[in-house]
């Protein structure tokens, strides 16, 4: 057996700069990180609020592996549900306003789980054309006729609705698209699903903790109740600071998945330590939003000065902020000149975006302070000297 065909699709990758490497890590996650010995301001991490190294996440942590060791042992259906898993759901069902929550290993575990559970041959399953990865790979999974409406288009999705005749219907959508940081227009999308008898589900994984007053989400943000989004999707890696993800929704939704999710089933459960964690970080999210003002004040400054150097940003008001550039190859060279001027800031190409699409991923946190956003502005500022950073898609 040969690999030269593999080995051939890989030199074609480099050739269309669209080769991935990996970098790695000195030290925590924060506003600053060390990679080969060199210290950088952090504009490429989702901690957004600034908990991966918090000192009080980190001691929960700490104090629950003394107690409780290191791995969870076993699945949670065997003995690997701990004090500290079962807290977790209680205290994140309370904060999603949900009867109950239901963790998994990572939010990509979660939203196979999750649509895989729910449907299957007969039904049918809509999700928005810019959906991230974890929920595409869960509706072709899951063997139900898969459909994709326009992006951020709920008369596109109130047509396919209209027109399928499946069993059963469920509606999938990122709350915060990944890659382009605006926000799913959920109101429109859970009307359309009520109307239609279907299920709605939301993956906030980039919204939970950051939005709303409390934190609550996009779902808070637009004053959503467990009825318009029966089934919420958060996870714990982003905004807690943390590892993981979970699902919140009725008392009927957590059983099921609890007795057909294989993606729960089948797997050992998170170290009871994650979860001790993150019950710190909820805390902190729940009694510190001033990290959320912070931030919004990141990002307004942040686009008030890419206006400024005429760079092109998508409509977004998260902490994702794209800077639009087309060519992947362009992108990479950027990106490159930013790491030499002291800012980590990734380029993202096809396939996880659309060609010539390619895009500079600005992530802001509340780690970050006003300086260091001033300081990334003005690397970007010498760079347009340098080089033309004209978009055209």
């Amino acid at each position: 057996m040969s690999f030269d065909d593999l080995q051939q699709a890989l030199d074609l990758r480099k050739e269309q700069s669209l080769y991935r490497s990996r970098q790695i890590l000195q030290g925590p996650q924060s506003a600053v990180i060390s990679i080969a010995g060199k210290k950088l301001l952090n504009f490429s991490s989702n901690d957004y609020l600034g908990l991966a190294n918090h000192p009080q996440v980190i001691q929960s942590f700490k104090q629950a592996a003394d107690e409780f060791g290191v791995g969870g042992g076993a699945s949670h259906l065997v003995n690997g549900h701990s004090y500290h898993h079962q807290q977790l759901e209680l205290e994140l069902a309370e904060f999603c306003g949900r009867p109950r929550a239901l963790l998994f290993g990572s939010g990509y575990m979660a939203n196979l789980g999750v649509i895989n559970a729910l449907v299957g041959r007969g039904d049918g399953v809509f999700q928005d054309k810019l959906n991230h990865a974890s929920l595409i790979d869960g509706g072709l999974l899951s063997g139900a006729k898969f459909q994709r409406y326009l992006h951020n288009d709920p008369q596109s999705l109130a047509l396919q609705l209209q027109r399928s005749s499946a069993s059963r219907k469920l509606v999938v959508s990122d709350a915060v698209f990944s890659m382009d940081g605006n926000i799913a227009k959920i109101t429109e999308l859970a009307a359309a699903a009520s109307e239609h008898k279907a299920w709605l589900m939301i993956d906030d994984a980039h919204g939970i903790g950051c939005l709303g007053e409390k934190g609550g989400g996009c779902s808070e943000l637009q004053q959503l109740n467990q009825h318009q989004v029966p089934i919420l999707m958060g996870t714990l890696g982003k905004a807690f600071g943390t590892s993981g993800a979970f699902v919140a929704g009725s008392e009927t939704l957590i059983e099921t998945l609890i007795q057909f999710s294989r993606t729960y089933i089948y797997t050992t459960s998170m170290p009871p330590a994650i979860a001790a964690a993150s019950r710190a970080s909820l805390k902190i999210i729940k009694s510190e939003a001033w990290r959320r003002t912070h931030l919004q004040s990141l990002i307004s400054a942040f686009k008030i000065g890419c206006q400024q150097l005429g760079l092109v940003l998508l409509p977004s008001s998260t902490a994702i902020q794209p800077i639009m550039i087309g060519s992947a190859a362009k992108s990479l060279l950027i990106s490159s000149r930013l790491a030499a001027l002291g800012m980590q800031v990734t380029a993202i190409r096809t396939p996880t975006v659309p060609l010539n699409q390619a895009r500079l991923r600005v992530t802001l946190s509340a780690g970050h302070s006003q300086n260091d956003v001033q300081a990334l502005l003005q690397a970007l500022a010498q760079i347009v000297k340098e080089i033309n950073f004209e978009y055209s898609c």
